[in-house]
Parts: structure tokens; C-alpha cells; sequence
């Protein structure tokens, strides 16, 4: 079952969202919230493709354990991407709301993406190992909460005070993506099949997605 059902899953959810974010630039007529959400979607989708390729590869092939190196590297390569996404969605937000002075808030982001990469790109992770390191996984995702829950409270209360609905949507979307993905860092590694988690993750990414293409819409059909 896992060897049909994951395959199908990964490769509709990678053709999907960076056929939403190829869209979304192509449709976007120069405006710069949607080449942003877009560019989002393609590195989200991009991203994930080094590891989801690889685990479709191996889960069809000689198994997850035997293709543990390439997993991991393509993990590496997704937690970078992931980071970066985090970052164009905090200017997603700062477009949305025009903000324009928040040099506080400027550093704070970037500079938690920056310790998050930085702690990813350090050996101790053993991302190439059959058995990575726990203790690393736990530290490298320490600023990646502090970075997700702070753009999840941005725009959270940017859409509640201005009455964005899309935008209390998508901090939701980001809480449960948060919500799905701690347990598999903390017990992936001793109960495999918490890593079933990732599915309702990637559907909340999903929908941050289009939520995107979506507003791309009504923006066209009020412009009509």
C-alpha cells in the first residue's frame, strides 16, 4: 500500500504547487505579492523535491534503510528551502500590510533563518548517516519554531485587526504544519510510522499554497 499510495501522494503535491507557483508568477502582471507567493510555492515545491524524489525512488526500489545517504541529503537540501520559504512569507506579509519600517523585526527573521542554516550546515547533524543525530534535530529546529511562530503571530494579528481572513487562514495553516511536523523530529527516528505525520504537514503547506493562487483569482475577476 505505502509503495502506491506514497509515490501518487508526493508527486501530485509537487506537480501541484509548483504549477501554482509557476502560475502565479506568469499571472502576477508585475505585482509583487503574487511573484512572492509564488516563489514561495516553487521553492517550497523545488525543496521538497530533493527529498521526495529520492524516498519515491527508494521506496520502490531497495527500500528506505538501503538509500539512507540520499535521504538524507535530500533532507538537508529541504531544510534550507524551508527556511527560505518561512522568509518570503514573512515579506508575503510585509507586502500584504505595507509594512514599511520594521528593521527590528527585519533582523530577528533573517537572523533566525541564518542560525537555523547555520546550525543545519554543521556535521554533527550526520545527515548522511543512518542514524542522524536527535540532539542535532532538535537544536537546528529551536530557531525554526522561533522564526515560524513569529511569522504565525504576524500574520495572525495583522488579519485579525485589518479583517484578512486569508491571512488568520494562513497562520493557522502555518500552526498545523508546526503541529504535524514536531512529533516526527522528536520520534521518526524510534516509531517510523509518526512519519505518516508528513502527509497533514504537506497539506497545510498545500493550502498556504492556495491560498495564494486563490486571492491571484479574485484579484483577475475584480479587475475584469
Amino acid at each position: 500500500m505505502q509503495k502506491i499510495f506514497e509515490p501518487i501522494f508526493h508527486a501530485a503535491y509537487l506537480i501541484t504547487v509548483i504549477t501554482l507557483g509557476v502560475r502565479m508568477i506568469r499571472l502576477s502582471e508585475g505585482q509583487r505579492y503574487f511573484i512572492l507567493f509564488g516563489a514561495m510555492a516553487i521553492i517550497l515545491g523545488s525543496g521538497d523535491s530533493f527529498h521526495l524524489i529520492p524516498r519515491v525512488y527508494a521506496l520502490l526500489t531497495t527500500g528506505l534503510a538501503a538509500n539512507y545517504s540520499i535521504l538524507g541529503a535530500g533532507k538537508f537540501i529541504t531544510s534550507i528551502t524551508m527556511t527560505i520559504f518561512y522568509v518570503i512569507l514573512y515579506n508575503v506579509w510585509k507586502e500584504r500590510f505595507q509594512i514599511q519600517s520594521a528593521r527590528g523585526l527585519d533582523l530577528t527573521i533573517y537572523l533566525l533563518a541564518a542560525v537555523r542554516i547555520v546550525l543545519c550546515l554543521l556535521p554533527g547533524n550526520g545527515w548522511l548517516s543512518a542514524d542522524p543525530s536527535l540532539f542535532y534535530g532538535i537544536l537546528r529546529n529551536i530557531p525554526f519554531a522561533i522564526l515560524g511562530g513569529t511569522i504565525m503571530y504576524l500574520l495572525y494579528s495583522s488579519g485579525k485587526r485589518e479583517n484578512d481572513r486569508d491571512f488568520v487562514n494562513l497562520s493557522i495553516g502555518v500552526f498545523f504544519s508546526f503541529l504535524f511536523y514536531v512529533p516526527v523530529v522528536l520520534f521518526a527516528g524510534t516509531a517510523p510510522l509518526v512519519g505518516m505525520l508528513m502527509i497533514p504537514k504537506t497539506l497545510a503547506y498545500v493550502y498556504i499554497v492556495f491560498t495564494g493562487f486563490s486571492q491571484l483569482g479574485q484579484y483577475q475577476l475584480e479587475k475584469a
